[in-house]
């Protein structure tokens, strides 16, 4: 049984998970650790409110999400492991790969549980589009296609994007970062990644010092390693009309994902139009929900996660090789 929750930055991120527990663990007490006086938090999903990590700890955490700047992530992370506490970390698990893998270890070694908020994986139509692909319903995958993206100032109209960890390279902002569960969610569909080439720039005049746009080709494994499978993936902070959709060509049809809407299209071999197969439309709560409900039944139960600290630094991988693939105008090689 959860008592006591941590929740480490009380950012807009840090607010939800805040609210969401409140409602799933509504006898648990909530502690906020935030480097800001504590005398401005007034909220009814908060019990106690903390300025440094000793107070915390103090306050004996069975469980702790990470959802401070990407930067700082692990060396708080490793901290909070030592003691016996299970971990959820928000998406990206680090900026960087370096001591991610020990905290893997510390993790392993204490048998805590270490989770990666890739909320994405937890989309109903997202679940029932790698349901139907893995199905062969259009076959031999031949080519993957693959967009994200939308205006960063529009994300959260209420503050400054350019204070914002997205918009600053040294809190672990960028769109490889900030994007990265577009990374994750196709590994998911489609293997692990053999070899990247990009291309990574800023070409707004938005007040950011990271990249904004990145355009990307994956060499996958192959879903059950059955074939190899090339991918391309484009992120960008720039575009006005919201996206985020993959589109997978087989030989007998092409699905197509759209993940603002919910929809999954088929056209299939000899047909003349698309037909919609499915259509639910995700509330924003409830990949959230899912996941911290996956994240309290992993800890409680002693499951693996669906995401967990390997994974996640599978990811910073490969956005590191991107990163080099862009610097070198190479292609850069991961297994």
């Amino acid at each position: 049984m959860i008592e006591r929750l941590l929740i480490v930055g009380y950012g807009s991120i840090g607010k939800r998970h805040a609210r969401l527990a409140r409602d799933l663990l509504p006898k648990a007490k909530i502690i906020v650790l935030r480097h800001e006086n504590c005398e401005d938090l007034k909220s009814q999903n908060v019990d106690h409110c903390v300025i440094n990590l000793k107070d915390a700890i103090k306050l004996k955490p069975q469980i702790a999400i990470i959802a401070n700047p990407t930067s700082h992530h692990i060396e708080i992370s490793n901290d909070l492991a030592e003691q016996g506490i299970h971990l959820l970390i928000e998406k990206p698990i680090s900026n960087s790969s370096k001591d991610v893998s020990k905290l893997i270890d510390i993790c392993e070694s204490k048998k805590n549980i270490l989770m990666v908020g890739y909320n994405l994986r937890y989309m109903e139509s997202l679940i029932k589009f790698r349901e139907i692909l893995k199905n062969e319903t259009i076959g031999k995958i031949l080519s993957v296609r693959s967009e994200v993206g939308s205006y960063l100032p529009s994300w959260r109209p209420e503050s400054d994007y350019d204070k914002s960890v997205s918009a600053r390279k040294n809190l672990g902002g960028g769109v490889l970062l900030e994007l990265s569960h577009d990374i994750d969610y196709l590994i998911w569909l489609f293997g692990n990644v053999k070899w990247v080439n990009s291309k990574i720039f800023t070409q707004s005049d938005l007040k950011i010092d990271t990249e904004d746009t990145a355009y990307i080709t994956l060499g996958f494994s192959g879903i059950n390693k059955k074939n190899d499978i090339i991918a391309s993936l484009n992120m960008d902070f720039i575009r006005h009309d919201s996206t985020r959709y993959c589109k997978v060509i087989g030989q007998l049809g092409t699905l197509y994902w759209n993940a603002i809407d919910g929809s999954i299209k088929l056209y299939e071999k000899d047909s003349v139009q698309w037909k919609t197969i499915y259509e639910k439309k995700n509330q924003r709560d409830n990949t959230y929900i899912s996941e911290l409900k996956h994240f309290i039944d992993c800890v409680e139960n002693k499951k693996k996660p669906l995401v967990d600290g390997k994974d996640g630094l599978k990811v910073i991988k490969i956005v590191e090789a991107i990163q080099k693939s862009s610097n070198n105008s190479s292609l850069v090689s991961l297994l």
